[in-house]
């Protein structure tokens, strides 16, 4: 597993650049992404595509070959392999198979946006990419939202594509509250790098000024030491379980807290399912 550069082509290692070169094949997601890079390294290795849409199909090949003897790199269009990037199966595959797998480490924008942002660096949690749609969106949101009030305390870190940057942002606001400490980093790493900080609101009134262009990574702190209702909502829920359903028992609730109906009705699921085993 090789990692390669988020943007700026310089930032690739020398072990990379050795990797690279001495390799049977260089498996990516894209060929014409990664030639960009081969070609500023005058490296000439064969490449060959995996990416989601062949990886299962093409694994058991690639394990065959690895255990005849075959050396294969795996690089992502930008940054670390299998951080919401292909290359998951044929590691998990290679693994059950005895193969020795090992990574180069390198540029990853999860840890780059991290320690530019501001927020408190641990714990910190990626989450990937949110739902397209606002309302899977939400929900997810809110389940988040519900663990923080059943203790979750840490930064939310995830991926988005910068036509839907706004929504999210507008989101997460309906979720977690306006005053939330946000930071957005974009094009890291390259010429026009830019690191929004501020609350959720600052944030989102940026981006309405100025539409958002290239790779996106989202973050949200954590929520505050005294969060309201953190102390008591498990407790009010279990209450209202022992007499009322699921939805009911979340709309009295969430009149009761300050949170979001769908927060508390998230919890209250869990709640529910824990409570019947």
């Amino acid at each position: 597993m090789v990692a390669t550069p988020i943007g700026n082509l310089a930032d690739i290692s020398e072990r990379a650049i050795e990797a690279l070169n001495t390799v049977d094949a260089i498996l990516c997601e894209d060929t014409r992404v990664t030639a960009k890079l081969l070609l500023s390294r005058n490296i000439a290795t064969p490449t060959r595509t995996l990416h989601d849409h062949n990886e299962q199909d093409r694994t058991p090949f690639l394990i065959e070959k690895l255990q005849e003897g075959a050396r294969y790199a795996v690089v992502s269009d930008a940054g670390t392999p299998l951080v919401s990037d292909p290359g998951y199966r044929l590691v998990r595959a290679a693994i059950a198979a005895g193969i020795h797998v090992t990574a180069i480490p390198g540029p990853n924008a999860v840890i780059t946006a991290l320690t530019l942002s501001g927020l408190p660096p641990l714990p910190f949690m990626f989450l990937g990419f949110p739902a397209p749609r606002s309302e899977a969106r939400k929900s997810g949101f809110s389940a988040l939202r519900a663990a923080e009030q059943a203790g979750l305390h840490s930064t939310l870190i995830w991926y988005e594509a910068p036509h839907r940057l706004v929504e999210s942002l507008e989101d997460l606001i309906d979720v977690f509250g306006p005053e939330r400490e946000a930071a957005v980093g974009r094009e890291l790493t390259k010429r026009f790098e830019e690191m929004v900080r501020g609350t959720l609101t600052e944030v989102l009134e940026h981006f309405r000024m100025t539409a958002p262009r290239g790779e996106i990574t989202l973050l949200i702190g954590p929520s505050d030491e005294d969060d309201s209702g953190a102390a008591d909502l498990d407790t009010h829920l279990r209450e209202a379980l022992a007499t009322h359903s699921v939805k009911d028992a979340a709309a009295l609730v969430a009149g009761i807290v300050k949170l979001p109906k769908r927060t508390v009705y998230a919890r209250a699921l869990e709640l529910s399912r824990e409570l019947k085993n």
